[in-house]
């Protein structure tokens, strides 16, 4: 346990952890399930093209959504660029700027301009009053985003796609087992996309999936995603079609989602129990009712209490070895290709939040102990922030001057922090 600044390892101690912490880690399996799953798959001589664990996936997200069709994909990003054809959408598509740069990406990829609105400075979430501000006679669909886990207020985005008779579509990258209202995340707007990446709560290696309850757009999605036979449209198709391997190992992982939800929602406990009297780092809550999957623990730090930003918090604890992650940050408006075309409104509260926020590990490979000693440093570092920063400033030289960290001496360089 460290009990003073100069034990921090940026400043000259040694790191906590010997192997990487990461943000993302895969949640762990039962290897031998998913071997005789593997096993199966070449014994069958069947490895693409809608094989039977494909279809048993499928027959799974979708009773996990609440609807009748879902289509499995090769990425998530992939999936919304198939939705996108599927549907025929053209023009601009408003969403928040407050996610991860694929759920642009993917609608630029396809022809499509995205428009960012601001977003619920409480919850991160798109604002329906900032969406509906930015729809023009331009605009073909809302994309939403269920961040974090936290399920996005898509009953208000229906009512506002219906009203201008727009498309909704979710993605539902970090939401997979959430719900709101007792309604499943998955069966909202024309249609959701998970990610089954290997960092996600469900894993398949590589993987993606659409789920809808609109039969047409589930077969035209099935059709695009496979070279576009048996449809005729003016793009053809494409190929993103999962492979069985893939389709094997999300089995395995969704057979593992309570345990790895119960695990998560410890370390997500032991997080709030430990860091919430330390000033300046605030916990993101989640409604227990939203049957959160606690894939991310997130973290708010606000420098004017704790005297240092985030970007000083992530760099304390990449030297103890914890790989954290400033989900998201920059925002999509941000970063390029969207910086050289400004954002019709303004976004300060998606600005003031990307520039706050940080992922701690957690996930079947962090442990209890893990999370305790985390908590150690984020406290240690937080207390003393600007005794921190200074130390920084002041450049490697003074990085490893342990006892004028400790005890104050020479000047008010180090200061302590009450």
């Amino acid at each position: 346990m460290k009990t003073s600044v100069s034990d921090l390892a940026v400043l000259g101690g040694s790191p906590s952890f010997t192997d990487p912490l990461v943000v993302g880690r895969p949640s762990r399996v039962d290897r031998r399930s998913f071997l005789r799953r593997v096993e199966r798959i070449l014994d069958s001589g069947r490895h693409s093209n809608g094989g039977p664990f494909v279809e048993e996936l499928e027959t799974r997200l979708a009773e996990i959504a609440g609807v009748r069709h879902c289509v499995a994909m090769c990425n998530a990003t992939t999936a919304m660029q198939v939705l996108a054809r599927a549907r025929g959408i053209r023009g601009e598509v408003v969403m928040p700027s407050m996610t991860f740069v694929a759920t642009a990406h993917a609608m630029r990829w396809v022809g499509l301009a995205p428009v960012f609105c601001d977003v619920d400075p409480l919850t991160g979430q798109i604002d329906p009053r900032r969406a509906r501000a930015a729809i023009t006679p331009r605009t073909g669909a809302i994309v939403g985003v269920h961040l974090w886990g936290r399920p996005c207020p898509a009953p208000e985005l229906e009512d506002l796609a219906a009203e201008h008779g727009l498309d909704l579509y979710l993605d539902a990258a970090h939401a997979i087992g959430c719900a709101l209202d007792g309604r499943p995340v998955g069966s909202f707007g024309d249609a959701e996309v998970f990610s089954l990446h290997a960092t996600k709560v469900v894993g398949g290696f590589e993987g993606g999936a659409l789920v809808t309850d609109d039969e047409e757009t589930a077969e035209r999605v099935r059709s695009l995603r496979a070279f576009g036979e048996g449809t005729r449209n003016e793009y053809g198709g494409t190929n993103a079609k999962m492979s069985e391997v893939s389709a094997a190992m999300a089995l395995t992982s969704l057979e593992a989602l309570p345990d790895t939800v119960s695990h998560n929602r410890r370390n997500h406990a032991l997080y709030v129990e430990l860091l919430e009297r330390s000033p300046g780092i605030s916990v993101e809550r989640f409604d227990p009712a939203q049957r959160p999957n606690h894939q991310y623990v997130i973290v708010r730090v606000d420098p004017a209490e704790t005297g240092m930003d985030r970007d000083t918090l992530h760099r304390v604890l990449l030297a103890e070895n914890v790989i954290t992650r400033p989900y998201f940050s920059p925002a999509c408006h941000q970063t390029e290709p969207y910086t050289c075309r400004p954002t019709p409104f303004p976004l300060p509260r998606t600005e003031r939040l990307a520039a706050t926020v940080l992922a701690l590990p957690t996930g079947t490979g962090t442990s209890t102990t893990d999370v305790e000693t985390v908590c150690d440093i984020v406290r240690l570092a937080a207390s003393h922030g600007d005794r921190v920063v200074r130390a920084l400033q002041a450049g490697p030289a003074q990085e490893t001057r342990h006892d004028d960290l400790e005890h104050g001496s020479g000047s008010d360089l180090f200061s302590a922090r009450q």
